[in-house]
């Protein structure tokens, strides 16, 4: 997630006329040429370093697939917690769809990514408040779900047209980016389970092995 941020900050910087991030969306750094761009608001799109965004959008799909397959000990079992995770998984291969398919190049597949990313992801993380484990704090539990009611809402006004003065860009970041806050949590969260779980496998080991030693 700590890329994403640092290579976007890359990117805009590269721009000759500046990018907004309340005027611009997002994709608008990965454009692969420079052009008037109409919809949905205009605005004239020209970045230099698209590829090293799209790299980046790649890596943050790939990495938050891997991540949604690897925490299982933060979930509860059962089908509705897979679901939820699948949905989850949904958003990282939307985020390496858009960027695969730059939006001035393959319009139809990265706006497929777009939905998967702000639709299925955030769906998967209003759910998240309900599957994750017990053990997860309840305030983080409580976050996920109120971040996917903000990051939905704010995708319906964003497709509306509705921005609250936030601009295109700006509300598009509040569909999109609580997801990523979120999983950056959620992810240290899951590293620190496991750190935390691997001293108290030291005594049990001990434990079985003494009798062999008498």
């Amino acid at each position: 997630m700590v890329q994403f941020f640092a290579v976007h900050l890359f990117v805009e910087s590269a721009w000759a006329r500046p990018y907004s991030w309340a005027w611009n969306n997002i994709s608008d750094l990965g454009n692969a040429h420079c052009a008037l761009q109409p919809d949905p608001e205009p605005r004239y799109v020209c970045s230099p370093e698209h590829a090293a965004m799209n790299a980046s959008f790649i890596a943050l799909g790939t990495l938050l697939v891997i991540g949604t397959v690897l925490t299982g000990v933060l979930w509860r079992r059962g089908s509705a917690s897979a679901v939820t995770r699948f949905l989850l998984a949904g958003a990282g291969v939307g985020f390496v769809l858009a960027g695969l398919a730059p939006a001035d190049v393959h319009e139809n597949q990265h706006v497929l990514g777009a939905l998967l990313i702000m639709g299925t992801g955030n769906i998967g993380l209003l759910l998240a408040g309900a599957r994750l484990a017990n053990d997860v704090p309840a305030p983080l539990r409580r976050m996920s779900s109120s971040l996917g009611i903000i990051a939905l809402t704010a995708f319906g006004l964003f497709l509306s047209r509705h921005y609250l003065g936030l601009g295109m860009g700006g509300m598009e970041r509040v569909a999109a980016f609580p997801l990523l806050a979120w999983a950056l949590v959620v992810g240290g969260r899951g590293l620190f389970h496991q750190k935390s779980r691997t001293p108290d496998t030291a005594p049990e080991m001990r434990t079985a092995r003494a009798p062999h030693g008498i």
